[in-house]
């Protein structure tokens, strides 16, 4: 990313997390290129100012409605308001003799609005892309489909010429699985079933101690001890499947809980890389530039001694950890176990494969 992108970036993010606005001094704290020493010299100031002026002319000219509102005579300002920003959600009526609307998964700003469309209307949609197809013009199907994979996001109705779903329909909870596990959980007894691993895209069959239910990023997970690997893991309840409780002995435990474990604790801000079924592993990262998506990027990651640019992190879905250290477009590079930096830069190549076919 270069340095004007990062600027941007920064200065989005800074933007979006203020609901009244904030000063150009309240907006510097989280963008660092616009950072300078207690004693910086007033042309120096003058210098980020401008360049502060630059990235907003600049940004409004693309079309970012950046509002400036002055808060008193010799103060000014500057607000994104999310509604005004971001790309209105997608819903749908459900049957024309009602104007009952498919409540909307607002993952994210509750504040923007919603655009509904009819079923003609997502008919016509689906039609249209059958015949983009028919043209024959191979860029032309490829911005089709890219266009209705964003759309299908909000509106699963939307199908290709095929009629196959053009995304992969979530994963669904078997809201039959709580009972089970509450008399599993309430009587300390093993469970047993079938999981599906994404690390390592295969099914097993699991025994487990549960230790307790946590809510997280939209999923829910079971902490359990895995009786393979004498290890806590977290078990997506999406992912389960043929939940059985150990029926031998009914009324009595079949395990003791650590007194040293702690559900609230545990569940406590975790990373979607320690999320995994997998046995954690003790993963190097470099960071060779210090940008402002590297510098709270390092805070996640325990220091490594001799080694100030290098942190250490705690995975067990190595395969989300390297999407995530992809995404640093080289500010941050592996460094160990062999198995990290093997799957790094694989994924590189699979990148640059991608931009280097013929169009």
């Amino acid at each position: 990313m270069t340095p004007k992108l990062q600027r941007w970036t920064d200065l989005l993010v800074a933007l979006l997390r203020v609901r009244f606005g904030a000063t150009f001094n309240e907006l510097a704290r989280s963008v660092p290129a616009y950072q300078l020493p207690e004693r910086a010299s007033a042309k120096a100031i003058a210098t980020v100012k401008r360049m502060f002026e630059r990235d907003k002319a600049e940004l409004l000219a693309f079309g970012v409605p950046i509002e400036t509102v002055r808060r008193d005579e010799e103060t000014d300002v500057y607000r994104l308001r999310p509604a005004d920003f971001y790309m209105p959600y997608l819903a749908l009526h459900q049957g024309p003799s009602t104007r009952r609307t498919r409540r909307v998964n607002r993952d994210g700003y509750h504040s923007i609005k919603d655009l509904t469309f009819e079923p003609d209307e997502v008919a016509v949609i689906a039609d249209a892309a059958v015949r983009a197809r028919q043209a024959g013009n191979a860029l032309l199907v490829e911005h089709v489909t890219a266009a209705l994979r964003k759309l299908a996001f909000d509106l699963p109705e939307v199908h290709d010429a095929s009629d196959e779903p053009l995304v992969v329909a979530g994963e669904q909870l078997d809201r039959a699985i709580f009972p089970v596990l509450n008399q599993a959980l309430l009587g300390r007894k093993t469970l047993t079933f079938e999981y599906h691993s994404i690390g390592r895209n295969a099914t097993e069959t699991r025994t487990v101690e549960p230790l307790g239910l946590f809510f997280l990023s939209g999923h829910w997970y079971l902490a359990a001890r895995d009786a393979a690997s004498d290890a806590v893991k977290n078990f997506r309840l999406t992912r389960m499947r043929g939940v059985a409780v150990n029926g031998a002995r009914p009324q009595s435990p079949d395990f003791d809980i650590s007194a040293s474990f702690d559900l609230r604790e545990h569940a406590r801000s975790r990373l979607a890389w320690e999320l995994g079924d997998d046995d954690a592993l003790d993963v190097v990262v470099e960071f060779v530039a210090v940008t402002g998506a590297a510098l709270p990027a390092m805070r996640l990651g325990t220091p490594v001694e001799g080694h100030p640019d290098r942190r250490r992190f705690r995975v067990r879905s190595l395969d989300r950890f390297v999407r995530w250290t992809l995404g640093f477009a080289g500010a941050a590079r592996p460094v160990s176990p062999p198995d990290f930096v093997d799957a790094f830069d694989s994924a590189v190549r699979d990148v640059l494969a991608i931009y280097e076919r013929e169009p």
